[in-house]
């Protein structure tokens, strides 16, 4: 009995099909959300949190100062800041919160801070602890707080006077010295004006912006503004920095008059001096046995290298990075850190260095970096000799050496890749093809022969006309302008006031020097100008000239240095003229 095998096709309604379609999404769709909550819920909570750190204005502080508490978060944090726990150690005496929103690089970031003005309750290392911002936390910090100056000495006014402080009163010469100036007010003042130190022979400068705080003296309640310098005596003895002048307009505290509508306020100039400071400054020390004095409170010193020097190719470049970083003192008394000698065979560029100061609230951080391009021209293996810098521990008053040890480098030859020899092959023999030959008719045997008499003959005129135009000409005696007989002039002076060791003629031949090479009047003014338009070595040998003038040592100047320093200069100069376009992409490393 035969089979029949029927198939049925089951076709949906109208609206049927995009009903499934649409719930096959939407399951799709929670399929993909609940993989996504399922990963997060991996993802470790502090990732997720914002980042809160804190800060102080001052630190340390007295007990009886106020300063602020600074808390930083790099997003918004889940809730806002809860600061109980700081009431323990800590008396609130306001807060305030601000934001910053910023577009880099095509990246958006915001930071909120709370800024709480506070006062310690008791002295001591006090702990900022952990907050919390609901499930963020923000970071603990330390301050130190230290006890409260009890009947400070006021001669001058109970209103509004000044306080200064030196900090060490004997420091070694060249050193620094923290120069802190503090005007105490519970009055309102208006348009004042407050000189800068004064002291002679000595490196000045100022730290930062001013700070404002409260504090309390003998009960009384005082408005606190702080201003620092750093000062650096450039010469040892007994020196006084001058006392300061404060000019104010202090608001009288009388009854308005009511008289008109608009009254101005009543105000009295009141003028006010701080006491003298003296310093002890001592010589360097006789221990020290370097040839460039430098004192500071940290110093550090390293190397980089652009690549592997231990497998360096000949005629190919590294950079070569020596970097000192110094804390406590200026840019202007940090050595030249490329001085040794080194092998003929292995080539060196310097570039300029790169000289930079920050002024941060305990001091000057002095930053100086060389870079050398280093060329070796033949295979080996060359000793960079070691760089030591003997420099003065003014916190440990101990003398350290930071050293860069021997460098050795390894120069590898270019191997060139010889090509095969050629494998002989059998000649190609092709079969015998006939050739055909036209004879060629005399006219034009003849009219071959003219076309190539008349190409040799022209060839024969080209050849002597150019010889008659590239004749040799003359060459013109060129004569010196005034400005390089001037040059030239001032130089020999030099010479000989440094061959004489005349330091008062060394100067005048300088500034000639500098009238003539720097037209601009700025760069020619003084000795200190034509310092900062030199390279490092010779600008520290002026200045060194420029301090022995005005100290007692004029007759005990040695001017080998000065004018050695000074014809590196000019073949530092030359050099770089001479190589800009062949050394240019050295400059891209």
């Amino acid at each position: 009995m035969p089979v029949h095998r029927c198939q049925i096709q089951i076709i949906p309604l109208k609206g049927e099909d995009s009903d499934q379609r649409r719930n096959l999404m939407n399951m799709n769709a929670i399929k993909k959300i609940f993989f996504l909550l399922l990963l997060l819920s991996f993802v470790p909570a502090n990732v997720l949190a914002a980042q809160i750190s804190v800060s102080f204005d001052r630190n340390p502080v007295s007990v009886n100062e106020s300063f602020q508490i600074i808390f930083t978060a790099n997003d918004t944090p889940d809730k806002d800041p809860d600061f109980t726990p700081l009431e323990q150690d800590f008396e609130i005496l306001g807060q305030s919160q601000s934001s910053n929103s910023s577009w880099i690089n095509g990246q958006s970031s915001r930071t909120i801070q709370w800024t709480l003005n506070v006062m310690a309750k008791h002295s001591g290392s006090l702990i900022v602890p952990e907050l919390k911002f609901g499930d963020d936390v923000s970071q603990s910090a330390t301050i130190l707080v230290t006890e409260a100056t009890a009947n400070k000495a006021v001669d001058t006014d109970d209103d509004l006077f000044l306080e200064v402080e030196a900090n060490p009163q004997s420091p070694y010469v060249q050193s620094q010295v923290l120069f802190s100036v503090r005007l105490y007010r519970r009055v309102e003042i208006t348009q004042a004006a407050l000189n800068e130190p004064e002291l002679g022979e000595a490196v000045i400068e100022k730290l930062g912006d001013d700070s404002n705080y409260n504090t309390r003296i003998n009960g009384v309640n005082y408005l606190v503004t702080e201003r620092k310098y750093a000062i650096f005596p450039q010469k040892s003895g007994s020196v006084t920095i001058k006392p300061l002048v404060l000019t104010a307009e202090v608001v009288a505290n009388s009854r308005p008059n009511f008289n008109g509508f608009f009254n101005s306020q009543t105000t009295r100039t009141k003028k006010i001096l701080s006491r003298s400071v003296t310093l002890e400054v001592k010589p360097v020390p006789a221990t020290f046995t370097g040839q460039h004095w430098l004192s500071a409170e940290q110093l550090v010193l390293k190397e980089e290298w652009s690549g592997d020097n231990q497998q360096m190719k000949v005629g190919e470049p590294l950079t070569r990075t020596l970097t000192l970083l110094a804390k406590g003192t200026t840019v202007g008394q940090l050595p030249e850190l490329n001085v040794g000698k080194i092998d003929d065979q292995l080539k060196t560029y310097p570039d300029q260095p790169v000289l930079r100061e920050q002024k941060k609230p305990d001091g000057l951080i002095a930053f100086r970096e060389e870079k050398i391009a280093v060329i070796p021209s033949k295979a080996g293996f060359y000793k960079l000799p070691a760089i030591e810098i003997p420099w003065f521990n003014s916190q440990s008053q101990k003398i350290e050496v930071a050293k860069i040890p021997e460098t050795t480098i390894t120069a590898l030859g270019t191997t060139k890749v010889q090509p095969a020899p050629a494998v002989p092959t059998a000649p190609t023999v092709l079969p015998p093809q006939k050739i055909e030959t036209v004879p060629m008719t005399q006219p034009q045997q003849q009219n071959i022969w003219l076309w190539i008499a008349a190409f040799l003959a022209a060839g024969w005129l080209a050849t002597l006309a150019y010889f008659l135009i590239k004749r040799p000409a003359k060459k013109p005696v060129v004569e010196k302008n005034e400005l390089e007989i001037g040059l030239e002039a001032s130089v020999k002076n030099l010479k000989k006031a440094c061959a004489d060791n005349n330091a008062v003629a060394a100067k005048d031949a300088l500034l000639a020097w500098g009238r003539q090479k720097y037209r601009d009047g700025v760069y020619a003014a003084s000795l200190g100008a034509i310092a900062a338009e030199s390279d490092a070595r010779l600008r520290d040998e002026i200045l060194h000239l420029n301090r022995v003038l005005y100290g007692k040592g004029a007759d005990q100047w040695q001017g080998k240095k000065l004018f050695q320093a000074f014809v590196e200069n000019k073949a530092r100069e030359k050099i770089a003229v001479a190589d800009d376009d062949k050394l240019e992409q050295l400059y891209r490393l």
